[in-house]
């Protein structure tokens, strides 16, 4: 069995061993717990490594390496009881959250994470805020996951089957809705919808991230700046547009400060060319293409 990570390392990659002494790869931490493997440690960007007969070997490939893994998965795609580079997290989350209570400047009654991605980072908020961290919307576990749906349609009809507000809890109440992103501002619409209808007096929306700005070329199915709401909209026209009654994004700063990894490498370790367009590896033949978007915020492609 043969595993690698890229030079940036932007997806994590852990070696993990059963009891019977068998070798286990996962993008997660969390699938050895599962099947009762003990971690053993992280695989490092531009290291290889090859399991046989003679146990685990370690190897690089590159030594031109630079530790820069995707800030997505600590802000979203992670399970929160996965390590990532030492990170727990759950617990990132919460700093998000405590770091995002900090900067949000407005008053209100209570907290309500959007489930599930964001109860983490709702706890953070409600104990640096002292608000109540209350279960304002439900989530039926059934359903994938919205913004990587391929049609706005689709998009739609699955916000409309995932959530339903709790009009008991949040009724007559100025809501702190707490959520990890806001990529094209489907869900974040019909969410604060939802939360009025219910009887909400105002909907304040908290994001857990900067504001998602620039498409990805590593891996998540963002393609062009067109797609992204804040690509293309001021703050304030972006809640406009969701119906929100204030709109906060936790600062780049903010996040990378509250993820931590120790490391020395640049923006502590993370890819954040989602929210200020600095690309850790060239683009190639899109560098040109993207100079100008980055000009006139059109799409990358024609």
């Amino acid at each position: 069995m043969i595993a690698a990570l890229d030079p940036n390392g932007f997806r994590p990659l852990s070696i993990g061993k059963m009891a019977n002494g068998a070798v286990v790869v996962s993008s997660e931490t969390c699938a050895f717990e599962v099947i009762g493997a003990e971690w053993i440690r992280d695989v490092k960007p531009g290291e290889i490594v090859i399991v046989d007969d003679n146990g685990i070997q370690y190897d690089t490939y590159t030594n031109d390496t630079q530790l820069a893994i995707c800030s997505m998965e600590y802000i979203y795609f992670a399970r929160p009881d996965s390590n990532i580079h030492g990170v727990n997290v759950h617990t990132a989350r919460k700093r998000m959250g405590a770091q995002l209570a900090r900067e949000f400047k407005h008053e209100a009654d209570i907290v309500v994470g959007v489930p599930n991605s964001s109860l983490s980072a709702a706890m953070g908020f409600a104990e640096e805020s002292g608000l109540p961290n209350e279960m304002g919307l439900i989530k039926n576990q059934y359903t994938q996951r919205t913004f990587i749906q391929p049609t706005q349609e689709l998009r739609e009809q699955g916000v409309r089957m995932k959530l339903s507000a709790v009009s008991g809890v949040v009724k007559g109440k100025r809501v702190v809705m707490v959520d990890d992103s806001i990529v094209r501002g489907t869900t974040s619409r019909r969410i604060v919808q939802l939360l009025k209808e219910a009887g909400a007096s105002e909907v304040h929306v908290a994001i857990g991230s900067p504001a998602l700005a620039y498409p990805c070329f590593y891996g998540i199915d963002i393609q062009t700046r067109q797609e992204l709401i804040a690509a293309n909209h001021t703050v304030e026209e972006t809640r406009q547009i969701i119906g929100a009654d204030s709109l906060t994004y936790l600062s780049i700063d903010g996040l990378i400060n509250s993820i931590g990894i120790e490391t020395d490498a640049p923006n502590g370790g993370l890819c954040v060319a989602y929210f200020d367009g600095d690309y850790p590896t060239p683009l190639y033949d899109y560098e040109e293409d993207y100079r100008r978007s980055l000009r006139d915020k059109t799409s990358f492609y024609k």
